[in-house]
């Protein structure tokens, strides 16, 4: 079968974000950094470390219920993600026990966020939302809420009840934009163009809870100047912070398929790295990175297997910008326009 290609036909957006400018809150390039770690924002921020808890909040996706599609995104496994799922409050609060006990094997920490992470986490009455994160919050040790979700997903009645947890509490929204190429979003099946993006990022500004973007590279079709285009973007958008990952198969997926079939090529690990090094420079410097890849439980994962050595990229990165002696920042403009 014939390779894939995706074409994308458009200017890029100019800046419609403007965080206002600071200068960085912590020198992080002092302290040995190539790039403003998650770790270290939350340490400055909390005082100590912190760490988050994945909570299911038995939520679906609007590409998966067919209220715009069905079938899901083409990279995800949505056997999970059922219209009809239902998640009671105690089920929660049971999550966040598991959770906090299994982390404490690993750390000695006392704080957690609760991090609302499968699937699309406001696409639910406000009713349950309220419920969720009220039942996450009764927990002293739970310091905040992160809520993961479409830029689709976030009518202005939604952004105003997490403007209203985040006047108490801290509160980050993760907004899944991935690509500002429509083109790739139509092969994502996500059912939302990149206007979806622009339209939620324009209604969260003044909003008292931070925002941070999702964006995945190696998508078919996508050129090395296209992944910067979409970098520039980020950069004029300024959020709070960015999670950057690779594109990566599992199981159960039509990006299986595609990927089986030859129809779809991943990304080699130092191909990855380049590519990221790139993105990084021309973002600002006071941008939180949440995250420089992504991966998947061993036994889900198909390709490509370097994603489970997270600890090797992120070495490959550090001596991809030492190599080059650069950092995260060296190449933004400041401009936004």
């Amino acid at each position: 079968m014939p390779h894939i290609y995706l074409i994308y036909v458009g200017p890029m957006e100019s800046s419609i974000f403007n965080r206002p400018k600071s200068t960085t809150a912590v020198d992080w390039r002092q302290l040995g950094h190539c790039y403003y770690p998650l770790n270290l924002s939350l340490r400055q921020r909390f005082g100590c470390r912190v760490q988050k808890i994945s909570l299911d909040g038995g939520f679906t996706c609007p590409n998966v219920d067919g209220s715009l599609t069905t079938g899901g995104c083409t990279f995800c496994d949505n056997r999970a993600f059922s219209p009809s799922r239902r998640v009671r409050r105690d089920v929660i609060t049971a999550q966040i026990q598991r959770g906090i006990e299994g982390l404490r094997r690993r750390y000695e920490i006392e704080k957690f966020l609760a991090y609302f992470q499968p699937a699309t986490n406001t696409y639910g009455s406000l009713d349950k939302l309220r419920m969720l994160w009220d039942a996450a919050l009764e927990d002293e040790r739970i310091v905040g809420l992160v809520i993961g979700t479409r830029p689709d997903c976030v009518p202005d009645e939604v952004l105003d009840l997490v403007d209203e947890y985040a006047q108490r509490t801290y509160v980050s929204l993760e907004l899944g934009v991935q690509t500002i190429h429509d083109a790739s979003l139509e092969w994502m099946n996500r059912g939302h163009g990149h206007a979806a993006s622009v339209d939620a990022l324009q209604r969260v500004q003044g909003r008292h809870f931070e925002t941070s973007l999702h964006v995945m590279l190696g998508l078919p079709g996508e050129t090395h100047a296209m992944m910067m285009e979409t970098a520039w973007q980020v950069a004029k958008w300024n959020p709070h912070g960015v999670k950057i990952h690779n594109l990566y198969v599992v199981q159960r997926t039509r990006l299986a398929e595609q990927v089986g079939t030859g129809q779809v090529r991943l990304m080699e690990m130092q191909e990855y790295v380049n590519v990221l090094a790139d993105f990084l420079e021309v973002l600002p410097p006071q941008m939180v990175i949440e995250r420089i890849s992504g991966d998947a439980p061993p036994k889900d994962l198909i390709a490509p297997r370097w994603v489970l050595e997270k600890g090797s990229i992120k070495q490959a990165l550090i001596a991809t910008l030492a190599g080059r002696q650069s950092y995260q920042g060296s190449k933004y403009s400041g401009h936004s326009d």
